[in-house]
């Protein structure tokens, strides 16, 4: 039942070409860094890449698609990181604009076993244009399918050693819901303690969601990005 890992290669080797990958954070914050930074080192390609942006210029999983290995994108919030406009204009990057609260549900969806809903949100604007539609109590909504991956790469404060995980104020963000809708599941965290150590109401992702523990190497700070401890 111990699910630590040595080494953060060793936790995402999992990920294969062409692989669907839900990767949490918001901007920077809640990123898996360390996890990301093992995947600039594998030799893997078309990637489909759900997460709320595609990290900063060279930052994140700014230097993963600096490298070509995305193929698609989805998410809500892609101007953070200009590279991203220019790999879609180019022709190099496909691009699926999702409104924040829409993609948050596609994800819970997904993880719930729910394979579709409806929502107000995006009826009338392109976002909507080819979706199916339906009134209801005279509110028009479009459908929107869920989202899973093949693989989550998410960002926890704390775990024990069997995987439940304890987040950090906001750095929370997508990372639980991400957790669920995934076939496997790698957490990288902060502090990793054992068995009973965490309080049971401070745990928001159940172990049995976590295939996966990770120390985390690399932080996001006030200054910028950097090793542990360095």
């Amino acid at each position: 039942m111990n699910k630590v890992k040595m080494t953060a290669r060793e936790a995402v080797a999992c990920v294969k070409s062409g692989d669907t990958i839900l990767v949490g954070g918001f901007g920077l914050v809640g990123s898996p860094l360390t996890l990301i930074e093992e995947l600039t080192q594998m030799d893997v390609k078309d990637l489909t890449i759900v997460s709320n942006n595609i990290g900063e210029s060279g930052k994140g999983l700014g230097k993963i698609l600096l490298q070509g290995k995305i193929k698609k994108a989805i998410g809500s919030y892609f101007t953070s990181n200009r590279d991203v406009g220019e790999a879609y204009g180019a022709g190099k990057l496909e691009l699926e604009l999702v409104p924040q609260g829409t993609l948050a549900e596609r994800l819970r969806a997904g993880g719930a076993g729910i394979p579709a809903f409806y929502t107000p949100t995006a009826y009338g604007t392109d976002l909507g244009v080819g979706k199916e539609t339906k009134n209801f109590d005279g509110r028009w909504c479009v459908m929107e399918r869920h989202l899973k991956g093949n693989v989550a790469l998410i960002r926890a404060h704390k775990a024990d050693t069997l995987g439940n995980l304890v987040y950090y104020k906001t750095a929370r963000n997508f990372n639980p819901l991400m957790a669920q809708a995934a076939d496997y599941v790698v957490a990288e965290v902060d502090e990793i303690v054992e068995p009973g150590q965490l309080e049971p109401d401070e745990i928001v992702t159940s172990h049995l969601y976590v295939n996966a523990v990770v120390k985390a190497e690399w932080i996001l700070t006030a200054e910028g990005v950097r090793r542990h401890n360095d």
